[in-house]
Parts: C-alpha cells; sequence; structure tokens
C-alpha cells in the first residue's frame, strides 16, 4: 500500500506546478473556460460530413503522463469531445455520454499528430451510437478506439 501511494503521489516539483495554476472564475457561457483551455487547446477540425468529423492534434506536455506519453485520461476526454461533437445540433439539448468503451492499443508521444476521426453508428430515438478512433498521422498507428452511446432529451408534446 505504501508503494501505491508514493506511486500516485506529487513531486514537489509537480505540486509546486499545480498550485501556480490560475484558473479564475468565470459565468457559464462567458467566455472560454479552462477545461477548454487546458484539455481542448489545439484540437483543431479537419473535415465535417453529416455523421462524420475529422480532427487534428499534436500532444502538448500539460496532457502526458510521467513517462512522457499522452495520459489515458487525455485520450479519454478527446474521445468523448469529438464522439460527441458528431452528433452536435445547433439550437438542440448537448448530448450526454451515458456509456464509454475505449480500447488502448499503442502509446502517443510528445508532440505526436494525432487523427481523430468520430463517425456516426446510427440512431433510435434520443439514444446516438458513435465510433472514434485515435490514429498517429505519421505512422497510421491506431492509439485508441472509442465506443460511445449518447442521449439526447426528446421534447415532449405533452407540455
Amino acid at each position: 500500500m505504501e508503494r501505491a501511494k508514493k506511486f500516485l503521489g506529487l513531486s514537489q516539483d509537480e505540486s509546486e506546478a499545480v498550485s501556480r495554476l490560475d484558473v479564475p472564475e468565470r459565468q457559464a457561457g462567458e467566455g472560454k473556460s479552462f477545461y477548454d483551455a487546458f484539455a481542448l487547446a489545439g484540437n483543431r477540425v479537419v473535415r465535417v460530413e453529416p455523421g462524420l468529423i475529422v480532427c487534428s492534434f499534436k500532444v502538448p506536455p500539460r496532457l502526458t503522463d510521467r513517462t512522457g506519453k499522452l495520459a489515458n485520461g487525455a485520450i479519454a476526454n478527446l474521445v468523448d469531445v469529438v464522439g460527441i461533437s458528431v452528433d452536435f445540433v445547433e439550437g438542440l439539448p448537448m448530448n450526454v455520454s451515458v456509456d464509454m468503451s475505449i480500447s488502448y492499443l499503442s502509446t502517443a508521444k510528445l508532440d505526436d499528430e494525432l487523427e481523430i476521426i468520430s463517425k456516426r453508428l446510427g440512431q433510435r430515438g434520443g439514444c446516438t451510437g458513435t465510433l472514434v478512433l485515435v490514429r498517429n498521422k505519421a505512422t497510421g498507428e491506431i492509439i485508441a478506439e472509442g465506443r460511445l452511446s449518447l442521449f439526447r432529451p426528446q421534447a415532449s408534446s405533452k407540455l
């Protein structure tokens, strides 16, 4: 147990880096959030078609683990955000992920250029299924494959 605590603990440098983060207060809908600037900065949309989105993402230092590889949590975040985006409709409530399955097949390193492809698999009522592939753009190697089940509340005609 002590070994696990030591592994999961922050080093002095990491602790100081976290304490220097400036996270300003913000009201909903008011400009970019800390989340947008931290986790999504650098994610660039390359192509959009009905039911398909292709993005490009260069692995930044802030999303790497202690070994210099893209953290699994960052991959999960990219899969979720790009997977939801493929079914975005202006004026409708946002989808929410109700189930996500990710297969981590390889790793990505700092400054690797990734291609993220999201495709809608199908829709029934308020539920949508999407597939997301995260691939190394230079080598074509698949880093991760994710499947999401999304839900969007339907407008009720009973009101």
